[in-house]
């Protein structure tokens, strides 16, 4: 993969980094997805999905958009809920453009004023305000759920929006490639995500705990990838460790007799071999690391590391 000479690209070429802000569960992730075109970031209803900074690149012959999705703002119970919550803040002021993405099915909370104040306070570059599920709001409520959302921010430019449906969605494109800063490409075309496929392996499998499993036991489950290794040019071996927070929830993992953890390795591994392109020989195993989104050191060691300022 290389990149384009800048000689090589139109004299307006534009290129910049796009952070994707909002609550826990108002569809980040899927507006991401959907412009890049593929699953870059990991999706579900329950809030809290995305813990981690991540890219998604789009390259246009105008312009290449990289895509922060950030963790949602909420209020942290817990060392890894802190961690979420700074890395999310962290990454404003090193955007050129941020969006600002609410639910307009639900009028506006908490979070959603204090996170438009903090944009406010640290953004540099232009603000968006993306009113997403509009295809969820009947006609009589669109205007009021619009003022009551445009009341809270001073962004640039608002629109309203649907990740899923699709709507606006060429539109919210154009104004963010206007406000990108003249500049080369920073990634090879051909480049979706910064993501290495160890880590996004771990966040299929975590992907799948999510959707099989409830209550609060999701949010208590990291994955790591031990192994990944291409054994045929059409089989590819991965073996995860989903780790729990407590005894009783590697029992709900697992299920009786592993039926529920076959579930999730089934799903995972299908999910996996659209990724890989090849034949998946997934292997999962279950381990406990007693209280970890509140150990620094299991954080640490689970690759939940701040990255650097500046």
């Amino acid at each position: 993969m290389e990149l384009v000479p800048s000689e090589d690209l139109p004299e307006d070429y534009r290129s910049g980094f796009v952070a994707v802000m909002g609550k826990p569960n108002v569809g980040k992730s899927t507006l991401i997805n959907g412009y890049v075109g593929q699953k870059v970031a990991i999706v579900s209803p329950k809030p809290q999905t995305t813990r981690r900074r991540l890219r998604g690149i789009l390259t246009l012959p105008e312009a290449q958009v990289v895509f922060i999705d950030t963790p949602g703002i909420h209020e942290p119970r817990h060392r890894l809920g802190e961690y979420m919550v700074e890395t999310a803040i962290r990454a404003i002021p090193d955007a050129d453009v941020v969006l600002f993405v609410v639910d307009v099915s639900t009028l506006p909370g908490a979070r959603d004023s204090q996170l438009a104040r903090l944009i406010k306070q640290r953004a540099t570059g232009a603000c968006i305000l993306v009113m997403n599920k509009v295809d969820l709001v009947t006609p009589d409520k669109g205007e009021e759920r619009r003022e009551a959302y445009l009341s809270l921010t001073d962004c640039d430019h608002s629109l309203m929006f649907s990740a899923t449906e699709g709507h606006n969605h060429d539109e919210l494109l154009d104004l963010i490639i206007q406000y990108l800063p003249p500049g080369p490409q920073l990634y090879p075309a051909d480049q979706i995500t910064d993501q290495p496929l160890r880590f996004m392996a771990a966040e299929l499998v975590r992907e799948q705990v999510l959707a099989h499993l409830y209550e609060e036991v999701p949010h208590w489950v990291a994955v790591a990838v031990e192994e990944f290794e291409e054994r045929r040019e059409d089989l590819t071996y991965i073996e995860a460790i989903v780790y729990a927070a407590k005894e009783s929830q590697k029992g709900i993992i697992i299920g009786h007799g592993g039926k529920m953890l076959k579930r999730i390795g089934k799903a995972a591994r299908e999910e996996m071999e659209a990724l890989l392109g090849t034949k998946v020989y997934l292997e999962l195993w279950v381990k406990v690391r007693k209280g970890w989104p509140r150990d620094e050191v299991a954080l640490r060691d689970l690759g939940y590391v701040l990255p650097k300022r500046g």
